[in-house]
C-alpha cells in the first residue's frame, strides 16, 4: 500500500485516544486551561458520569472570536510564547485537548474577554468546525462537552458505569483543587452539588494549602499530619506527611504535585514507600500531600500525553530529598500516633495545655543507671515522672504520657494524663525503643554486645545455616556475633547488650527465614533496617509479662524521647490517647 496522509479528523481522533481515556481526561483538560486563563472560580457539571454532558465555566480571562476559532485547531495555544518546552509554565501547553476533544464529541465553547462588549460561540462536532456568532455570557469561558465519544463508539465500551465515571472525576477536580487553594472548585450531576470548596483565603500558601487538603481529605488528616519543609540544591519539597499509624489500605491517598502539576510518578511513590518502611507494615499505605517545587529545566512535563507522569534531570537526588524530607518529619512527630476522634484526642507537641518544657523536665530527671528499672532490658530511665529533687516542674500526670495507673491483662498500661488517659501496648512501645537503640547504636559505630556464659548452638538445616553463616559480617555489626557450627547449625557467641535475657534460638530461627525471604546475602546492607526490626522484636517485653509501676513509668518516660514511638516496627500504634472531655461525652456529661 502507498503511504498517504490521514484525514484531519481521523488524525485528532487518535490524538483523542491518546488525551482523553474518560470523562474524567477532559475534565483535567479543560479546568487546567481554565486555572491557565486566570480562573478564581470554576464550576464543573457532569451528567451521566459526563458521557451525556460535561460543562467547565470559568471568570478567566476569556477569548475573543479569531481566538475561539485558533483554540480548536490542533497545536495552536497561548501558553509557549517563547516556543520553549524546556521552560513550561503552565498546566496544559500541547493544544490539543480542544481539537481532540471535539473529534469525538459535540463540543461548544461561549467565550467572552475581559472588558469586551459581548460573547463569542463555537461549536464543533464530530471534528467539523462551526464559525463564532455572538452570545450572551458574562466574563470568562464556558465549555461544554456533550455526547462523548458518539463518534468514535468503539471507545463507549470501555467506559465504567456513571457513578465510576464520576468518582474518578471527582478525584480528578480535588487533585488539582489542592494545588490551586485560591480557586474555588465547585462539581454538581447536574441535580446535586458534590464537590464545593470555595476559595481559601489565608495569606500563608501553606495555610491555604493545609486547610484545602482537610476540606477535601478530611479534619483527621489535619490533626494527624506533620510538616514537611526542606530544600536541597535548588530544589524545595514542601507539605505534610501522615503519621504511620494514621495508614490506608491503598495507595490513593498519596497526593504529589511538581511545580503545581498533580502528577503519579512512580519515583516519587517509590520515595514515600522507603521513607516509611520501617514505621509501617507493608500491606499498609502512608497518606501525604508533598509539593515538589524545582527549575522548570530540571524536569521534563512533555513524557506523557495527559501530563500524568514527569520525568527528573536529577531523579536520584530528588527520590533523596523526599526519603530524607519525610523521614526528618516523621522523627520530629516523637511519641505521635493518630488520634482515635476529631475531639483532639491524643497529645500533640505545643498542644493540649502541657507546658513547653517537657523535654528539659524529662533531661533533668536522675543520671542514668539509678537501678530503678534493671530488670526491664534496654530502659535505663529512671522511672518515676519527676520527683521534686528531680523536676519541681509538672505533676506526673502532666507529662505528654503521663503516669502509669495500672496493667490489664499483663499487656496494656493505663496512664493519666492531665487530661484524660493513655492506654499503651508493652510490647508494641518497648519494641520501637529497642529498635531505635539499635539504629542509633549502628551510626555510633557498632551495637554493644554481651558474650554468653554458654555459646547456644542453633540447629538450622544446611541450607539455613548457610545463609545465617553468611550474613555473619552483617550481623556482627548489630551485635549478634555467629559462626558456622558444622553442617546445619551456627554457635551464637554474643548478643547485643540491651536485649537482656532473650530466646536466642526463636531469634536465630526467625533470622534464618528472613533471609530466606530476601535472597542473596550480598544485599544484607539494604535490609539492616529489617534485621534490626527482627531483633527489636526478640528483645523487647513481651505481652503477658507483669511490669511493675517503676518499670512502666520508665517505659513512658523514654517513648517521651524517642522518635517514631507513636507506633511499633510494624505499623501499628503504640499507644491511644483519650481525651477528658471524650470520656465525659461517652457518660452523657457533655
Amino acid at each position: 500500500m502507498s503511504i498517504r496522509l490521514l484525514p484531519p479528523t481521523l488524525v485528532n481522533q487518535i490524538a483523542a485516544g491518546e488525551v482523553v481515556e474518560r470523562p474524567a481526561s477532559a475534565v483535567k483538560e479543560l479546568v487546567e486551561n481554565s486555572l491557565d486563563a486566570g480562573a478564581t472560580r470554576i464550576e464543573v457539571v457532569l451528567v451521566e458520569g459526563g458521557q451525556a454532558l460535561i460543562s467547565v465555566t470559568d471568570d478567566g480571562s476569556g477569548m475573543g472570536p479569531d481566538e475561539l476559532a485558533l483554540a480548536v485547531e490542533r497545536h495552536a495555544t497561548s501558553k509557549l510564547p517563547d516556543d520553549d518546552l524546556v521552560h513550561v509554565g503552565h498546566l496544559g501547553f500541547r493544544g490539543e485537548a480542544l481539537p481532540s476533544i471535539g473529534s469525538v464529541a459535540r463540543l461548544t465553547l461561549t467565550s467572552r474577554a475581559r472588558g469586551a462588549a459581548e460573547g463569542w460561540s463555537l461549536s464543533v462536532e464530530g471534528g467539523a468546525k462551526g464559525h463564532p456568532v455572538p452570545a450572551a455570557i458574562s466574563a470568562g469561558t464556558r465549555v461544554e462537552v456533550r455526547d462523548l465519544f458518539y463518534a468514535t463508539p468503539a471507545r463507549l465500551k470501555f467506559l465504567k458505569a456513571a457513578r465510576t465515571e464520576l468518582s474518578h472525576a471527582i478525584d480528578t477536580l480535588e487533585r488539582l483543587a489542592m494545588a490551586h487553594p485560591a480557586v474555588g472548585f465547585f462539581l454538581s450531576d447536574g441535580s446535586r452539588a458534590l464537590v464545593k470548596l470555595a476559595a481559601e483565603k489565608a495569606d500563608d500558601l501553606a495555610k491555604a494549602r493545609l486547610s484545602r487538603l482537610a476540606a477535601i481529605i478530611g479534619r483527621d488528616f489535619h490533626d494527624n499530619a506533620v510538616p514537611i519543609d526542606i530544600e536541597r540544591d535548588g530544589v524545595r519539597l514542601t507539605g505534610w506527611a501522615g503519621l504511620p499509624t494514621y495508614s490506608r489500605g491503598s495507595s490513593g491517598h498519596q497526593y504529589l504535585f511538581v511545580n503545581g502539576r498533580p502528577v503519579r510518578d512512580r519515583l516519587v511513590v517509590g520515595a514515600v514507600r522507603g521513607a516509611y518502611q520501617d514505621v509501617m507494615s507493608h500491606d499498609r499505605h502512608p497518606v501525604v500531600a508533598l509539593f515538589l517545587e524545582l527549575s522548570p529545566d530540571a524536569v521534563d512535563v512533555n513524557v506523557h500525553p495527559a501530563k500524568a507522569e514527569v520525568r527528573f534531570r536529577e531523579a536520584g537526588a530528588v527520590r533523596g530529598l523526599i526519603v530524607s524530607g519525610l523521614r526528618h518529619a516523621l522523627a520530629g512527630a516523637g511519641h505521635r500516633a493518630a488520634t482515635v476522634s476529631h475531639g483532639g484526642v491524643g497529645w500533640r507537641p505545643g498542644g493540649g495545655g502541657h507546658p513547653a518544657s517537657f523535654a528539659q523536665a524529662v533531661r533533668a530527671q536522675a543520671p542514668l543507671g539509678t537501678g530503678l528499672a534493671e530488670s526491664l532490658p534496654g530502659l535505663e530511665l529512671p522511672p518515676s515522672a519527676p520527683a521534686a529533687e528531680y523536676c519541681p516542674q509538672p505533676p506526673e500526670q502532666a507529662y505528654p504520657l503521663g503516669a502509669a495507673r495500672a496493667q490489664l491483662h499483663d499487656t496494656y498500661i493505663v496512664a493519666e494524663t492531665a487530661d484524660g488517659l493513655v492506654i499503651i501496648d508493652q510490647h508494641a512501645a518497648h519494641e520501637r525503643l529497642v529498635l531505635e537503640r539499635l539504629r542509633a547504636g549502628l551510626t555510633e559505630g557498632g551495637v554493644k554486645r554481651q558474650m554468653l556464659l554458654l555459646p547456644d548452638v542453633v540447629e538450622l538445616g544446611e541450607a539455613a545455616a548457610a545463609r545465617v553463616a553468611e550474613a555473619a559480617p552483617v550481623l556482627a555489626e548489630l551485635g549478634l556475633v555467629v559462626e558456622s557450627f558444622g553442617p546445619g547449625a551456627v554457635v551464637v557467641r554474643e548478643i547485643p547488650a540491651l536485649l537482656g535475657a532473650c530466646d536466642v534460638q526463636a531469634l536465630v530461627a526467625d533470622l534464618a527465614c528472613d533471609l530466606a525471604e530476601w535472597g542473596e546475602a550480598l544485599k544484607l546492607k539494604e535490609r539492616m533496617v529489617d534485621i534490626c526490626a527482627t531483633i527489636a522484636c526478640h528483645g523487647s517485653v513481651r505481652a503477658g509479662r507483669r511490669l511493675s509501676v517503676p518499670e512502666m513509668n520508665a517505659l513512658l518516660r523514654q517513648m517521651e524521647q524517642t522518635p517514631l514511638s507513636g507506633q511499633c516496627n510494624h505499623g501499628r500504634p503504640t499507644h491511644v490517647a483519650l481525651g477528658l472531655a471524650d470520656i465525659e461525652k461517652l457518660f452523657g456529661r457533655r
